[in-house]
């Protein structure tokens, strides 16, 4: 019996080593599951200590996928994601079947850390990545922390550095001279520098923030490893193979002369780094065939602000409340919503167009004339109007509420010119903190 035990623990741990990413992915699973389960016990006992009864129970229950994907997914996978690399690092350095295994950790990493980190700023942030620093945003709104005409630049250095790692993690090293490899080291290192100075840019102090910083350091163990374990891969190649040491012992050419200078491996993280430098100045000196300008790799992160490494003081940002309305005339084209000028609203400056002008003045009219049917209209309006703003995140969608209000706007306005001796001496004075009996 013992030993029937001994044999499915075994048979379990090595599923476990064959496939390590999903075993990855079933951890993070099972602790967000863990933690939401221990989330929802503490909160389902609140609702019964304050006697809310099983309904809110219930609606505890519900949430448990939701919190298993945001704790799971989004929370734990990361900071597992990270540790597996450190283990890999320190395990799989001088084994080369860790070592193989270890890189669909390393993939997976690049692709969801660039994809974390641009769906927190994009959403948590609400980081505007195709505003500059000139321009006026509202609100909590961030400029963009990559100068935008310098996108391309950044995003062609990060290619280039994936491009290193496939050429060294899979281009056996039979077939590949020392040259060819170190060359793709320095492209690897191009990418942890962007992905540090990165990490410096976006970081703000903030708790969540410091997830912001796992990238940059996954980005750096990965780089560590491959280095680490392709000079201890090639010593081992240069014990087996008499004739491969014999080849890179002298020689004549230039080319030759440096695949014999780096038949040492010890050198390689040197020669990495020095030859990081001309492959930088290749890029530029290709990127400006594209329009890119020789600084574009230090004006992509300074010629920004609100963010750490930035040069640029951006204009205030304006300010407008939930009312969707206002939402729409500071959100939409400007050639469709009209925006005429700056007002007032709750102490802070709001951008003003004709549609929202004269809705104010409707509800103005209302509530001098009849208060009680104002009340009903303005608990409507600030229970549905609300959650409506929210949704309203491009221009795109500001621009088809401004069209879908067009019809309540010429209503109100036929009320106004029926009501009012003065109409557009009360819409002009919308938003300027002033009342007709001002003008009496």
């Amino acid at each position: 019996m013992k030993e029937n035990k001994e044999k499915e623990n075994e048979e379990k741990w090595s599923l476990l080593i064959r496939h390590p990413f999903w075993a990855a992915v079933l951890l993070s699973v099972i602790l967000g599951a863990l933690l939401t389960l221990a989330l929802q016990v503490i909160a389902g006992a609140g609702h019964i200590i304050r006697g809310s009864g099983l309904g809110g129970i219930v609606a505890l229950g519900e949430t448990f996928t939701v919190g298993i994907i945001i704790l799971g997914g989004i929370m734990i996978f990361p900071l597992v994601l990270t540790a597996a690399e450190i283990l890999l690092l320190v395990k799989g350095r001088r084994n080369q079947e860790i070592y193989q295994k270890g890189r669909i950790f390393d993939i997976a990493g690049i692709v969801l850390g660039a994809l974390y980190s641009v769906v927190y700023l994009s959403f948590f942030a609400e980081v505007s990545f195709d505003s500059d620093w000139q321009e006026q945003l509202v609100n909590r709104q961030i400029h963009t922390p990559v100068y935008t005409q310098a996108w391309l630049t950044v995003i062609v250095v990060a290619l280039v550095a994936v491009a290193g790692y496939l050429i060294v993690n899979f281009i056996p090293l039979k077939v590949m001279p020392p040259l060819m490899l170190v060359s793709g080291m320095a492209a690897m290192y191009l990418g942890a520098v962007e992905s540090v100075v990165w990490g410096i840019q976006v970081f703000q102090g903030e708790l969540l923030d410091h997830y912001l910083l796992l990238y940059p350091f996954y980005c750096l163990l990965l780089t560590a490893r491959t280095v680490s374990h392709k000079m201890w891969e090639w010593k081992q190649l240069l014990e087996t193979d008499e004739l491969r040491r014999q080849q890179y012992c002298g020689g004549k050419g230039v080319l030759q002369r440096c695949n014999s200078f780096l038949a040492k491996s010890e050198r390689w993280p040197l020669a990495a780094l020095l030859l990081m430098w001309p492959l930088l100045g290749i890029l530029i000196a290709l990127l400006l065939l594209f329009g890119q300008k020789p600084d574009s790799v230090i004006k992509a992160f300074t010629e920004t602000s609100d963010w750490s490494l930035s040069q640029r003081v951006a204009p205030q940002n304006l300010s407008y409340d939930e009312h969707y309305l206002c939402t729409v005339a500071a959100g939409g084209h400007e050639n469709i919503v009209k925006p005429t000028r700056l007002g007032v609203r709750h102490g802070h400056q709001v951008i003003v167009n004709r549609q929202l002008c004269i809705a104010n003045a409707f509800e103005q009219v209302l509530e001098e004339r009849t208060p009680r049917f104002h009340r009903a209209v303005r608990r409507f309006y600030d229970t549905y109007g609300f959650p409506v703003a929210r949704l309203i995140r491009s221009k795109t969608a500001a621009d088809v509420v401004y069209f879908i209000m067009k019809p309540l706007e010429w209503i109100f306005l036929a009320v106004l010119y029926l009501t009012d001796a003065n109409p557009e001496n009360r819409i002009a004075i919308q938003y300027t903190g002033k009342n007709l009996k001002d003008f009496e």
